[in-house]
């Protein structure tokens, strides 16, 4: 088994490295809230202070970190990842950071002879503690095969997405995907509310008809019609209405840098901006329904 340094114990990493630790790896976390390492700790890892003796120690490094800034500082910095990190290293970055970010920090990795991959993760903090997650990979097959038997205890799907950077570049994808068709569909229920249409008749034609789409049967932002979403909680998240805005505002930047047209991206990006700067920022994503009722 391995001896893993796991540096960002949030929402998100703190569960991701507790199934690492039920899997019988040896993980050492690092996390500026005290509190998230004493979880680690009782769940069977122990707490190091920083990423730098975490690197040193370990033969994989995983980070989960909220932004492109942070990623560059914890590996490019002066006592960061890069430069303290045995050669041969795995270094996984499952971050949802920008595309260019991802692949200059792992340029700079491969001078040091570290492996590293791009691994941003979809399935929000249920599948996190569950051992679901999807896992969006880039970086060299050699790394990617290296991570695969380290990936599996935290995920159930794993797909090799291409080289250094394309791991995020599907990840802000997918969920310019998810960001655009949560506000169709919840226009939609808008609207059959205007028009005297009740939900679960809605529910009960579209998920069976041309309008079905994973944010209307899995993740249907009103009440009754599926028991497990959000709406059925007063919106509680499960992915916040901040981390989807961040998401759209990665697809727009990369959208620009690669000259692609993405109107209805920028679109929902706006209408997120909005929802955002109505004090909805911790509020789940398809609570944005609520706004659009006006």
């Amino acid at each position: 088994m391995a001896r893993i340094g796991f540096i960002g114990l949030g929402n998100m990493g703190l569960p991701m490295a507790q199934n690492l630790i039920k899997a019988g790896h040896q993980v050492e976390g690092v996390d500026v809230n005290p509190a998230s390492v004493e979880k680690l700790k009782a769940a069977g890892g122990t707490g190091v202070e920083t990423a730098k003796v975490a690197a040193a120690r370990a033969d994989v490094v995983i980070t989960m970190l909220p932004s492109g800034k942070e990623v560059r500082d914890i590996y490019l910095g002066v006592n960061g990842i890069v430069e303290n990190a045995n050669p041969g290293t795995l270094l996984i970055d499952c971050s949802t950071i920008d595309v260019e970010t991802a692949r200059a920090v792992a340029r700079e990795a491969e001078t040091h002879d570290l492996l590293m991959i791009d691994a941003p993760v979809s399935g929000g903090v249920g599948g996190a503690s569950g051992g679901t997650l999807t896992f969006m990979v880039g970086g060299p097959t050699q790394a990617f095969v290296r991570a695969q038997s380290i990936l599996e205890k935290m995920g159930k799907t794993i797909v090799h997405a291409g080289g250094a950077g394309n791991g995020q570049a599907a990840k802000i994808c997918n969920n310019m995907i998810l960001g655009i068709s949560m506000i169709a569909v919840s226009e939609a229920f808008v609207l059959a509310e205007k028009l005297g249409l009740e939900h679960q008749k809605l529910f009960d034609i579209a998920s069976k008809s041309s309008g079905q789409c994973w944010s209307l049967t899995s993740y249907c932002p009103v009440p009754g019609p599926v028991p497990t979403s959000p709406a059925n909680r007063d919106y509680q998240p499960g992915f916040t209405a901040a981390m989807m805005l961040k998401d759209l505002k990665l697809s727009q930047e990369a959208a620009k840098a690669a000259g692609a047209r993405t109107e209805l991206g920028a679109d929902a990006t706006k209408l997120y901006s909005h929802y955002v700067e109505s004090g909805e920022a911790g509020r789940d994503f398809s609570g944005i329904i609520r706004f659009m009722r006006g």
